[in-house]
């Protein structure tokens, strides 16, 4: 299964990012493969609008069945995780990515 992350960088010890649609990088971790793969979201940054549905889009099109994040998503995004099948678990905000995944396996974050 590939889990999602909002973080400010690209390995484990990489600070989470606690924001959903303009999260500077999404990190998504292959549990089988036991590897990740990144996509650099900072160009969102500057979108007016939007910037939620967007990363939710991206998120599917990475295959991710689940996202881990900090204060969760806004209400069009989680509408779009929701029907794309992405369970989301919030509450990792001041964790490491690591960190973030132990909570996750030893279920100590928040399913939305």
């Amino acid at each position: 299964m590939k889990i999602a992350f909002t973080t400010n960088g690209l390995e484990w010890n990489s600070k989470m990012d606690p924001r959903f649609g303009r999260t500077e990088y999404i990190l998504v971790y292959d549990e089988e493969k036991k590897e990740f793969t990144s996509f650099d979201n900072r160009e969102i940054e500057n979108e007016a609008h939007g910037a939620g549905p967007k990363t939710s889009q991206k998120l599917f099109e990475l295959g991710a069945k689940v996202l881990i994040t900090g204060n969760g998503p806004g209400g069009n995004a989680a509408t779009v995780l929701e029907k794309a099948g992405v369970k989301t678990y919030v509450g990792a905000g001041e964790m490491t990515v690591k960190q973030a995944y132990e909570a996750y396996q030893n279920n100590q974050l928040k399913n939305i």
